[in-house]
């Protein structure tokens, strides 16, 4: 089976225990007005264009048949109302300014990079993460994934925002040894604004993958001004406080790498002056949640 993957990260620290190989899935159901990972959102495989490696040789002008590479304003653009994503242009670019924001990979391939560190895993009781984008879009070539992983005694986790259909992802999540979720907004309807999505069914799958007696991980992303507010963060870890089987609940700082992704896809970043928070900053807020009995990664 094939699917399509942005990246694939060996030696991760920040996805799970020990060490670990995260798999990022293209394509996600939810538009966060913060992501920083922008290029996993759309389904289509889109072309990159990183302005700093231009060299201006104008390749990629002449082998586009459909005539979206231009200039505006004597800056290199592309015209995404006409890429067809046909990759002539990625293939001439030698100085690697053009890219695509993924890769179709079978999972196999996948498999490939997974158990060139399978000594590391053992060692540190670590393993492989998939994450996004959104796993979920991507379902079956996951649940493969997970199971060939399963085989090998790799074990597995996976990154979700839980917004799917319950009966079709609850197969998959039973094969896992960790699952890790968002909830970044307690308000439906805040949250409907950030996200383009409902939050109703998180909460409902939240209790329902709880009951799956898997350890869960509930994280919220610190985004300034919008999810750090006090009444949202204890709000959510009264609510992690319900859940038989949560690890604990992770704060997440800002993360602002992002920034460069969006210049290459000629996006608007909303968030492109914030910065994380200071590490008084966060001890403020996790002790503000020290006496809600939850305990705070």
């Amino acid at each position: 089976m094939e699917g399509y993957i942005t990246d694939i990260q060996r030696f991760s620290l920040n996805d799970g225990d020990g060490i670990r190989t995260t798999v990022f899935f293209k394509g996600c159901n939810m538009h966060c007005t913060w992501c920083h990972n922008p290029e996993t959102i759309e389904f289509k495989n889109n072309v990159l264009l990183y302005q700093n490696n231009c060299i201006g040789c104008g390749r990629c002008f002449k082998v586009c048949a459909q005539g979206a590479h231009i200039t505006e304003n004597g800056v290199h653009k592309i015209d995404y109302s006409k890429c067809v994503s046909c990759g002539e242009c990625v293939d001439k670019c030698y100085a690697e300014a053009l890219k695509f924001s993924a890769k179709k990979m079978t999972s196999d391939e996948v498999l490939a990079q997974i158990v060139q560190d399978i000594p590391y895993y053992e060692q540190s009781d670590g393993g492989v993460t998939l994450s996004g984008g959104e796993v979920f879009c991507q379902t079956e070539f996951a649940d493969e994934i997970i199971s060939k992983c399963r085989l090998r005694k790799i074990k597995t986790a996976v990154e979700t925002n839980l917004c799917h259909d319950f009966d079709k992802i609850e197969k998959t999540l039973a094969k896992l040894d960790l699952i890790m979720f968002d909830i970044k907004l307690f308000d439906g309807e805040t949250h409907k604004k950030y996200t383009d999505a409902d939050n109703k069914i998180i909460f409902e799958n939240a209790k329902k993958a709880d009951k799956l007696g898997i350890p869960i991980i509930v994280r919220t992303p610190l985004i300034p001004d919008v999810t750090d507010g006090a009444e949202n963060l204890k709000n959510i870890a009264e609510f992690v406080k319900t859940l038989k089987n949560a690890r604990y609940y992770e704060l997440l700082n800002f993360n602002p790498l992002g920034g460069s992704k969006y210049k290459a896809m000629d996006k608007n970043n909303d968030f492109a002056s914030a910065k994380p928070f200071s590490q008084n900053r966060l001890d403020e807020i996790k002790n503000a949640l020290s006496g809600y009995n939850v305990k705070i990664g």
